[in-house]
Protein backbone atom coordinates (compact mmCIF):
# COMPACT_ATOMS: atom_id res chain seq x y z
CA UNK A 1 0.00 0.00 0.00
CA UNK A 2 0.96 3.64 -0.90
CA UNK A 3 -0.28 6.65 -0.54
CA UNK A 4 -2.49 7.98 -2.69
CA UNK A 5 -1.64 11.17 -5.15
CA UNK A 6 -4.97 12.35 -5.50
CA UNK A 7 -5.42 12.25 -1.98
CA UNK A 8 -2.09 14.48 -1.33
CA UNK A 9 -3.90 17.16 -3.70
CA UNK A 10 -7.11 16.94 -1.73
CA UNK A 11 -4.92 17.71 1.48
CA UNK A 12 -3.09 20.32 0.34
CA UNK A 13 -6.23 21.97 -1.36
CA UNK A 14 -7.89 22.15 1.91
CA UNK A 15 -4.99 24.24 3.17
CA UNK A 16 -5.16 27.28 0.99
CA UNK A 17 -5.78 30.57 1.77
CA UNK A 18 -10.09 30.88 2.76
CA UNK A 19 -9.75 27.51 3.63
CA UNK A 20 -10.94 27.03 7.29
CA UNK A 21 -10.37 22.95 8.14
CA UNK A 22 -11.44 21.46 11.74
CA UNK A 23 -9.74 17.95 12.31
CA UNK A 24 -11.18 15.97 15.00
CA UNK A 25 -8.27 13.48 15.51
CA UNK A 26 -8.91 9.80 15.25
CA UNK A 27 -6.77 6.87 17.40
CA UNK A 28 -7.82 3.65 15.14
CA UNK A 29 -9.45 2.91 11.93
CA UNK A 30 -12.94 2.42 14.42
CA UNK A 31 -12.74 6.18 15.58
CA UNK A 32 -11.48 7.49 11.96
CA UNK A 33 -14.45 5.92 9.96
CA UNK A 34 -16.97 7.31 12.48
CA UNK A 35 -15.60 10.99 12.77
CA UNK A 36 -15.45 10.44 8.48
CA UNK A 37 -18.56 10.08 8.18
CA UNK A 38 -19.54 12.81 10.55
CA UNK A 39 -18.56 14.68 7.64
CA UNK A 40 -14.67 15.32 8.25
CA UNK A 41 -12.88 16.50 5.15
CA UNK A 42 -9.41 14.60 6.61
CA UNK A 43 -8.32 12.54 9.07
CA UNK A 44 -5.72 13.46 11.24
CA UNK A 45 -4.27 10.90 13.89
CA UNK A 46 -3.25 11.58 17.51
CA UNK A 47 0.12 10.72 18.96
CA UNK A 48 -1.03 10.04 22.39
CA UNK A 49 -4.91 8.39 21.18
CA UNK A 50 -3.31 5.90 18.84
CA UNK A 51 -0.34 5.17 20.97
CA UNK A 52 -2.87 4.05 24.08
CA UNK A 53 -5.06 2.31 21.38
CA UNK A 54 -1.86 0.02 20.84
CA UNK A 55 -0.92 0.03 24.41
CA UNK A 56 1.88 2.58 24.44
CA UNK A 57 2.24 5.47 26.26
CA UNK A 58 2.29 9.16 24.55
CA UNK A 59 6.06 10.06 23.76
CA UNK A 60 7.93 8.49 21.18
CA UNK A 61 7.50 5.01 22.69
CA UNK A 62 5.29 3.45 20.30
CA UNK A 63 7.54 0.67 17.48
CA UNK A 64 7.44 3.03 13.81
CA UNK A 65 6.44 -0.83 12.23
CA UNK A 66 3.44 -0.65 14.55
CA UNK A 67 2.56 3.23 14.05
CA UNK A 68 2.88 2.22 10.08
CA UNK A 69 0.39 -0.50 10.77
CA UNK A 70 -2.11 1.47 12.18
CA UNK A 71 -1.97 4.18 9.93
CA UNK A 72 -2.52 1.12 7.01
CA UNK A 73 -5.49 -0.50 8.84
CA UNK A 74 -7.08 3.45 9.12
CA UNK A 75 -6.89 4.04 5.25
CA UNK A 76 -8.67 1.06 4.30
CA UNK A 77 -11.70 2.12 5.79
CA UNK A 78 -11.60 5.32 5.14
CA UNK A 79 -11.83 7.57 1.84
CA UNK A 80 -10.61 10.92 3.22
CA UNK A 81 -6.94 12.02 3.06
CA UNK A 82 -5.41 11.02 5.99
CA UNK A 83 -2.39 12.87 7.83
CA UNK A 84 -0.30 10.92 10.67
CA UNK A 85 1.29 12.57 13.86
CA UNK A 86 5.00 11.41 14.35
CA UNK A 87 6.04 13.04 16.94
CA UNK A 88 9.68 14.04 17.08
CA UNK A 89 10.27 11.28 13.87
CA UNK A 90 10.97 8.56 15.96
CA UNK A 91 14.42 9.05 15.85
CA UNK A 92 17.28 11.70 16.71
CA UNK A 93 19.28 10.79 13.55
CA UNK A 94 17.36 12.58 10.03
CA UNK A 95 18.27 9.94 7.77
CA UNK A 96 16.18 7.36 10.01
CA UNK A 97 13.60 9.89 10.74
CA UNK A 98 13.14 9.83 6.62
CA UNK A 99 13.04 6.15 6.56
CA UNK A 100 10.05 6.27 9.53
CA UNK A 101 8.32 8.62 7.31
CA UNK A 102 8.51 6.46 4.06
CA UNK A 103 6.69 4.02 6.18
CA UNK A 104 4.11 6.17 6.87
CA UNK A 105 3.58 6.73 3.09
CA UNK A 106 3.78 3.15 2.70
CA UNK A 107 0.86 2.67 4.97
CA UNK A 108 -1.30 5.51 3.24
CA UNK A 109 -0.76 8.60 5.18
CA UNK A 110 -0.07 11.46 2.48
CA UNK A 111 0.53 13.98 5.36
CA UNK A 112 2.60 14.34 9.35
CA UNK A 113 2.94 16.79 11.93
CA UNK A 114 6.44 16.33 13.19
CA UNK A 115 7.51 18.62 16.45
CA UNK A 116 10.31 20.20 17.39
CA UNK A 117 9.50 19.21 21.32
CA UNK A 118 12.65 19.91 23.32
CA UNK A 119 15.41 19.54 20.81
CA UNK A 120 17.04 22.53 19.60
CA UNK A 121 15.37 24.02 16.39
CA UNK A 122 18.73 23.14 13.94
CA UNK A 123 17.37 19.42 14.31
CA UNK A 124 13.70 19.52 13.23
CA UNK A 125 15.05 21.79 10.20
CA UNK A 126 17.48 18.67 9.10
CA UNK A 127 14.22 15.92 9.83
CA UNK A 128 12.43 18.14 7.97
CA UNK A 129 14.43 18.35 4.94
CA UNK A 130 14.59 14.18 5.30
CA UNK A 131 11.00 13.98 5.47
CA UNK A 132 10.53 16.24 2.51
CA UNK A 133 13.29 13.78 0.72
CA UNK A 134 11.11 11.10 1.66
CA UNK A 135 7.93 12.33 -0.01
CA UNK A 136 9.67 12.91 -2.76
CA UNK A 137 11.54 10.15 -3.61
CA UNK A 138 7.94 8.49 -3.65
CA UNK A 139 6.57 10.58 -5.79
CA UNK A 140 3.84 12.04 -3.24
CA UNK A 141 3.30 15.86 -2.65
CA UNK A 142 3.55 14.98 1.33
CA UNK A 143 2.09 17.82 3.67
CA UNK A 144 4.35 18.55 6.27
CA UNK A 145 2.65 20.54 9.28
CA UNK A 146 5.98 21.60 11.15
CA UNK A 147 4.72 21.98 14.83
CA UNK A 148 6.91 24.25 17.13
CA UNK A 149 6.43 23.25 20.84
CA UNK A 150 7.36 27.04 22.45
CA UNK A 151 4.17 27.28 23.90
CA UNK A 152 3.34 23.75 25.01
CA UNK A 153 6.77 23.22 26.63
CA UNK A 154 7.16 26.67 27.94
CA UNK A 155 10.88 26.81 25.94
CA UNK A 156 11.48 30.24 26.66
CA UNK A 157 9.84 33.24 29.02
CA UNK A 158 5.83 34.11 28.11
CA UNK A 159 6.86 37.45 27.01
CA UNK A 160 9.07 35.70 24.05
CA UNK A 161 7.17 33.09 22.97
CA UNK A 162 5.50 35.00 20.00
CA UNK A 163 9.31 36.21 18.93
CA UNK A 164 10.48 32.67 19.22
CA UNK A 165 7.41 30.59 17.79
CA UNK A 166 7.55 33.37 14.49
CA UNK A 167 11.85 32.71 14.73
CA UNK A 168 11.16 28.53 14.24
CA UNK A 169 8.61 29.00 12.19
CA UNK A 170 10.51 30.99 9.24
CA UNK A 171 13.37 28.07 9.58
CA UNK A 172 10.95 25.61 9.47
CA UNK A 173 9.76 27.41 6.26
CA UNK A 174 12.80 27.29 4.85
CA UNK A 175 13.63 23.82 5.51
CA UNK A 176 10.83 23.09 3.37
CA UNK A 177 7.22 22.47 5.76
CA UNK A 178 4.02 23.02 4.13
CA UNK A 179 2.59 24.54 7.51
CA UNK A 180 3.14 25.78 11.12
CA UNK A 181 1.44 24.09 14.02
CA UNK A 182 1.68 26.24 17.51
CA UNK A 183 0.12 24.35 19.93
CA UNK A 184 -0.74 25.77 23.23
CA UNK A 185 -1.22 29.14 22.17
CA UNK A 186 -4.14 30.70 23.18
CA UNK A 187 -4.68 34.49 23.52
CA UNK A 188 -5.59 36.35 20.44
CA UNK A 189 -3.35 38.75 20.04
CA UNK A 190 -0.40 36.41 19.88
CA UNK A 191 -2.71 34.09 17.35
CA UNK A 192 -3.14 37.03 15.19
CA UNK A 193 0.77 38.01 14.94
CA UNK A 194 2.11 34.53 14.88
CA UNK A 195 -0.75 34.31 11.82
CA UNK A 196 0.24 37.02 10.21
CA UNK A 197 4.18 36.41 10.80
CA UNK A 198 3.91 32.44 8.57
CA UNK A 199 1.44 33.64 5.93
CA UNK A 200 0.91 32.57 3.43
CA UNK A 201 1.55 29.19 5.55
CA UNK A 202 -1.76 27.74 6.95
CA UNK A 203 -1.19 28.30 10.69
CA UNK A 204 -2.77 25.51 12.70
CA UNK A 205 -3.91 25.55 16.62
CA UNK A 206 -4.92 23.16 18.94
CA UNK A 207 -7.51 22.48 20.93
CA UNK A 208 -6.72 24.06 24.44
CA UNK A 209 -9.18 25.35 27.38
CA UNK A 210 -9.57 29.26 26.10
CA UNK A 211 -8.60 28.89 22.51
CA UNK A 212 -11.25 31.44 20.89
CA UNK A 213 -14.23 29.61 18.79
CA UNK A 214 -13.14 28.63 15.11
CA UNK A 215 -14.97 31.74 13.29
CA UNK A 216 -12.54 33.78 15.49
CA UNK A 217 -9.79 31.58 15.24
CA UNK A 218 -10.34 32.00 11.59
CA UNK A 219 -10.61 35.98 11.64
CA UNK A 220 -7.42 36.16 13.17
CA UNK A 221 -6.06 34.30 9.91
CA UNK A 222 -5.81 30.50 11.33
CA UNK A 223 -6.71 28.00 8.83
CA UNK A 224 -6.38 24.99 10.47
CA UNK A 225 -7.69 23.69 13.85
CA UNK A 226 -7.00 20.21 15.48
CA UNK A 227 -8.46 18.48 18.49
CA UNK A 228 -5.43 16.69 19.34
CA UNK A 229 -5.72 13.78 22.07
CA UNK A 230 -9.43 15.87 23.65
CA UNK A 231 -11.55 13.44 21.79
CA UNK A 232 -9.38 10.40 22.78
CA UNK A 233 -9.39 11.41 26.45
CA UNK A 234 -13.03 11.89 26.72
CA UNK A 235 -13.97 8.44 25.20
CA UNK A 236 -11.46 6.68 27.38
CA UNK A 237 -12.68 9.24 30.35
CA UNK A 238 -16.39 8.19 29.53
CA UNK A 239 -15.31 4.33 29.09
CA UNK A 240 -13.68 4.70 32.90
CA UNK A 241 -16.96 5.99 33.73
CA UNK A 242 -19.26 3.30 32.76
CA UNK A 243 -16.79 0.66 33.55
CA UNK A 244 -16.74 1.77 36.77
CA UNK A 245 -20.43 1.78 37.41
CA UNK A 246 -20.76 -1.43 35.94
CA UNK A 247 -18.52 -3.67 38.13
CA UNK A 248 -19.99 -1.44 40.87
CA UNK A 249 -23.39 -2.84 40.22
CA UNK A 250 -23.68 -4.78 36.91
CA UNK A 251 -26.40 -2.09 35.90
CA UNK A 252 -27.57 -2.04 32.00
CA UNK A 253 -29.83 0.50 31.83
CA UNK A 254 -27.14 2.13 32.93
CA UNK A 255 -24.56 1.54 30.72
CA UNK A 256 -26.79 1.17 27.77
CA UNK A 257 -28.15 4.64 28.39
CA UNK A 258 -25.49 6.26 27.08
CA UNK A 259 -25.54 4.88 23.37
CA UNK A 260 -26.97 8.15 21.60
CA UNK A 261 -27.01 9.04 18.33
CA UNK A 262 -26.00 5.37 16.93
CA UNK A 263 -27.31 1.65 16.83
CA UNK A 264 -25.53 -1.55 16.39
CA UNK A 265 -26.59 -1.91 12.90
CA UNK A 266 -25.54 1.56 11.73
CA UNK A 267 -22.15 1.77 13.22
CA UNK A 268 -21.66 -2.00 11.80
CA UNK A 269 -22.68 -0.73 8.31
CA UNK A 270 -19.82 2.13 8.51
CA UNK A 271 -17.49 -1.31 7.80
CA UNK A 272 -19.32 -2.82 5.07
CA UNK A 273 -16.91 -2.50 1.78
CA UNK A 274 -19.13 -3.63 -1.27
Amino acid sequence: MSANPSQAKIFHALHAPGQFLILPNAWDAGSARLIESCGAKAIATTSSGLGWSNGYPDGSAIPVAVLASAVAAIERVIGVPLSVDVEGGYAGDPDTVGKNVAAILDGGGIGINIEDGNDPPELLVRKIAAARRAGDHAGDALFINARTDVYLHALVPKERMVEESIARAARYRAAGCDGIFVPGAIDPPAIEAIANAVAPLPLNAMVRPGLPDAATLAGLGVRRLSAGGAIAMSALSLTRTLAVAFLEKGDSAALVAHIQGVTYPALNALFKRD
